[in-house]
């Protein structure tokens, strides 16, 4: 048993550290408000009681699961449509989520199969909003792995792409499934997975958004990571146990605050100079509660944890041994053939500036799609956009954005206007993200 005493006191470290770093914020904000230091205008108090404001909620972030906050939206004559998030199927790790917008109906139904690596859904909230104005649009909601008793079993990217496949099933083959970055390989899989057991079921069209198709195609600093270490190496530096407090208590897990601080770490630089300069405004008095850095970093630092049996198995299958790439997945040990899919268009998004998954990682799927004629396949590569760049910001909003939705018409015979015109302007300021982020966004 000393090993599981072991696993949960880091863990608890781990918790214990962010907790210190929120109360030292906190008792850095209180001492430079104190009335006596008050008195004296030094600007080093200002800066101080900056330093602890921004602190204290940054730390903070990392315990909350975001609300989804999804604005109402405007309809024809001025009319605002409020919109509802309602839960369609409830399963022990995850849910299948419909923002329903109250009095109107629309002709597309879009899924956004969202990421579980690291981050909780909200992650593609602004994604989600530009969405809303064209479609009927669902989402996967994961949930935190520290939350969920080990009683309900284990879940790894078989289980993953098992809760894909009945998704898509219960959504109908009029579905337009847009997966980003690491769910992409799995949903290619589910698909292909429909195509063998239920044709008819398979997704109307399938958009992969930078996701590791191929991690072989480009190397990344993830690829690298993946490569150079053993599974028994990542085992041992990476899984934990969760501890007493939470619900989950005894699972393995790859803890969230582990994987944000290697989101960091790939980035420190830009992500040091986005709160120094955080700390400046603040003490400024130029920062506001909802400005754009507090936007972004109220989304990037909410983690949660994922399995231990989910993300070492994305390890070693998806960019190791590279079973998607290859077309050698397989599902309790019945191979999956990509090839089979036969009624879905595929669309393939890169952003020519993606350090996590680079150019020609996701565009690989398209080469594994060959019972898809080629006139149903296309490839839409971004210039300039990085990873966050491709489903947020003005890459997505302005250029691809159009071109999915236009994809997703051609594939249902609609005849639409390729002119289409970007989100009203009140819904772009909630897609921009921080300059410090554009296209460094790990997911």
């Amino acid at each position: 048993m000393d090993f599981i005493y072991r696993g949960m006191a880091r863990y608890d470290a781990m918790e214990a550290l962010r907790n210190s770093a929120e109360w030292m914020g906190a008792s850095a904000r209180a001492l430079a408000s104190y009335p006596a230091f008050a008195l004296i205008p030094h600007p080093a108090f200002k800066v101080m009681s900056a330093w602890g404001r921004v602190t204290e909620r940054s730390f903070a972030r990392m315990v909350i699961k975001p609300d989804w906050n999804i604005p109402a939206i405007a309809g024809p004559g001025g009319q605002d449509h409020i919109v509802y998030v309602d839960r369609v199927l409830s399963r022990p790790f995850g849910d299948l989520l419909h923002f329903r917008v109250a009095r109107r109906e629309v002709k597309r139904k879009i899924l956004l199969v969202a990421p579980m690596s690291g981050h909780y859904a909200t992650l593609l909230r602004s994604t989600v909003v530009s969405l809303l104005q064209d479609a009927e649009v669902y989402i996967t909601d994961w949930h935190n792995a520290r939350d969920i008793p080990v009683s309900e079993g284990h879940f790894d990217v078989e289980d993953y792409t098992r809760y894909l496949v009945d998704f898509f099933a219960h959504l109908g083959p009029d579905l337009n499934v847009v997966a980003v970055c690491q769910p992409a390989p799995l949903a290619l899989a589910a698909t292909a997975i429909l195509a063998e057991e239920n044709p008819e079921a398979q997704p109307r069209s399938l958009i992969l958004i930078g996701g590791p198709i191929d991690p072989d195609a480009a190397a990344t600093e993830v690829t690298d990571f993946g490569n150079r270490m053993t599974m028994g190496e990542i085992e041992h530096l990476a899984i934990q146990q969760v501890g007493f407090k939470y619900r989950g208590a005894g699972r393995m897990v790859y803890p969230g605050l582990a994987q944000l601080a290697s989101f960091i770490a790939m980035n420190t630089g830009t992500h040091a100079q986005a709160f120094i300069s955080q700390i400046f405004a603040e003490a400024r008095g130029e920062a506001t509660p909802n400005d754009r850095h507090n936007r972004f970093y109220d989304e990037y630092l909410s983690v949660m944890d994922m399995t231990a049996e989910f993300y070492l198995s994305t390890v070693d299958r998806i960019f190791q041994r590279n079973e998607i790439g290859r077309n050698s997945f397989t599902m309790a040990g019945k191979p999956v053939d990509i090839g089979r899919i036969d009624r879905s268009w595929v669309m393939t998004v890169e952003g020519a500036e993606d350090d996590i998954s680079a150019p020609g990682q996701c565009v690989a799927a398209l080469g594994l799609c060959t019972g898809v004629p080629s006139e149903r396949k296309r490839n839409h590569l971004e210039p300039g956009a990085g990873h966050y760049g491709i489903f947020a910001g003005k890459s997505w909003r302005l250029n691809i954005r159009p071109a999915v939705l236009d994809f997703m018409d051609e594939a249902a015979g609609i005849e639409r206007s390729r002119t289409r015109g970007a989100p009203p302007v009140s819904l772009a300021a909630v897609n921009d993200a921080p300059a410090a982020s554009t296209g460094r966004l790990a997911v």
